[in-house]
């Protein structure tokens, strides 16, 4: 008995049977399977448009977490490893003075705190001598806007601070797509440290030859899957919109984007490569049949149909527009007849072994 690597490659292997020669199929051995079929049926269907494109990030899905003061970073534990989950004040990062003679947040703190002391001191003298005249209303006012501003300084220095340093924490829920900085890294005020996504929403941005130019209006929606996932999804299951398509190509790309903002359902991640089927015109009264009816041979496809409770018959049949899960059929079934849906592979890889009986059931 000779083992092949997979089941296609099984079959590929095997003699091939004829097309349109009744065969035998029992209910016995469908039991054992996952087996389907159903009667082929008109119905809506759309033009479709093959292409490419790739899963982004939403750009308002992202905020990206800065240095509020210059000092020596240091990380706060695991929440800063990628993809790990933070909420809304999680600690990410310290910032700490370390051995910096310039710049070193804690003296600065200390300078802000003493300042801000000696300002409110100053401002509470100057209300008690304004009352009694001894200042002049201009010179309380300076007083009281000098503390004010030493206050605001000291407040936005102080928030987060402790001894070990300022802490800069994630100011929204989400998880830690990227960092920038690493343990130990001097960093000025304003450096970008990390970038925290929401990932509620992801852009499918699609790319499309400028020969579609004139069916991008008809475009409402699409299906797609990715490289890293043999799943088909939908735009409109996943409350898909189309936020943006181009006008026209560019000198740089012969290409016109067209961009689609869909719910992350947990199953895509931002920058996977898909493959993509925009849905154009639509078609009215198609005969429409799912992907997994079909069995390619060499370059032509095949069904199986049922022509009696056990008896099958395989055709072969020209194919239409395909959204990635099912498939205009153009002709070699006509409307009614029951074709396989699963276990069409099944039938082709026990037929291809000698397996099946000519009649009868198995005992």
């Amino acid at each position: 008995m000779k083992v092949y690597a997979d089941e296609k490659t099984a079959i590929a292997a095997q003699p091939q049977e004829s097309a349109g020669s009744d065969i035998t199929y029992l209910k016995e051995q469908a039991w054992k399977v996952e087996f389907a079929n159903a009667p082929v049926a008109k119905t809506a269907f759309s033009n479709i448009i093959k292409t490419s494109g790739q899963i982004l990030s939403a750009p308002n899905d992202e905020i990206l977490v800065t240095a509020k003061a210059t000092g020596i970073i240091m990380f706060s534990g695991k929440q800063t490893i990628i993809g790990s989950a933070v909420k809304v004040g999680t600690p990410l990062f310290t910032i700490t003075g370390g051995e910096l003679t310039e710049g070193n947040i804690d003296a600065n703190y200390m300078e802000a705190k003493a300042n801000y002391e000696k300002m409110e001191t100053d401002y509470e003298r100057a209300t008690e001598l304004v009352k009694d005249k001894i200042i002049s209303q201009k010179d309380f006012l300076q007083a009281k806007l000098d503390f004010e501003k030493a206050q605001t300084i000291f407040n936005t220095i102080a928030k987060n601070y402790s001894v070990k340093g300022q802490t800069v924490s994630a100011n929204i829920s989400g998880f830690v797509k990227s960092t920038y900085v690493t343990e130990g890294q001097f960093v000025e005020a304003g450096t970008p440290l990390a970038t925290i996504s929401k990932n509620r929403k992801l852009i499918l941005q699609v790319n499309v030859s400028q020969k579609y130019f004139n069916n991008l209006s008809a475009i409402a929606s699409a299906n797609f899957k990715t490289t890293d996932n043999e799943n088909v999804f939908s735009t409109t299951q996943l409350n898909g919109k189309i936020i943006s398509y181009g006008k026209s190509a560019t000198a740089n790309s012969p290409f016109i984007p067209i961009t689609f903002e869909i719910d992350n359902n947990g199953n895509l991640i931002p920058g996977s490569v898909a493959e993509v089927y925009l849905k154009s015109f639509p078609i009215p009264d198609a005969l429409v049949l799912p992907v997994s009816s079909l069995i390619e041979e060499q370059g032509n496809f095949f069904v199986y149909v049922q022509t009696e409770g056990e008896s099958f018959q395989k055709r072969e049949v020209q194919l239409g527009a395909s959204d990635g899960i099912n498939f205009q059929l153009l002709s070699g079934v006509e409307e009614g007849e029951r074709v396989v849906t699963k276990g069409a592979y099944q039938i082709k890889l026990s037929t291809a072994a000698g397996t099946l009986p000519a009649h009868g059931h198995e005992h």
